[in-house]
């Protein structure tokens, strides 16, 4: 229960990386409760994942939520309104400085680090088999 609350609607976060490192921590923090293990005792992240048998980062579950959620919009009629809201773009002058990163920019990354092309996501079945369950 603790990761679907920590991770709701967690598909369309665009993370900073200092978002990622907090959210890491926090999962990091109920892994070592739950192993009932202290930080006084200086066991090694890495150890206290074997002992939970925690296979995946909570930020690469999220991120493949929101490659999956990419897939099923990519799929999506033009007419649908979150199809129409994701090739929307804004009129006007952008603010000074460097622009945030978007979501757009997080799922590429993420596809980008997973070998995954763009053109596959058309392909339901090939997309979520590389997603993995």
């Amino acid at each position: 229960m603790v990761e679907s609350v920590l991770c709701y609607g967690s598909e369309i976060w665009a993370l900073r990386e200092e978002d990622k490192r907090r959210i890491l921590a926090v999962e990091m923090d109920y892994l070592r409760r739950s192993a009932r293990v202290s930080r006084l005792q200086r066991v090694r992240n890495e150890e206290i994942r074997n002992r939970t048998s925690a296979q995946e980062t909570v930020i690469q579950r999220i991120e493949k939520r929101g490659l999956r959620w990419f897939g099923h919009l990519m799929r999506m009629e033009d007419t649908r309104w979150p199809k129409r809201v994701f090739k929307w773009s804004p009129t006007g002058r952008n603010k000074r400085g460097r622009p945030r990163r978007s979501w757009n920019d997080g799922i590429r990354h993420a596809m980008r680090d997973r070998n995954i092309e763009e053109d596959l996501v058309y392909d339901r079945d090939d997309w979520r088999l590389r997603l993995g369950p």
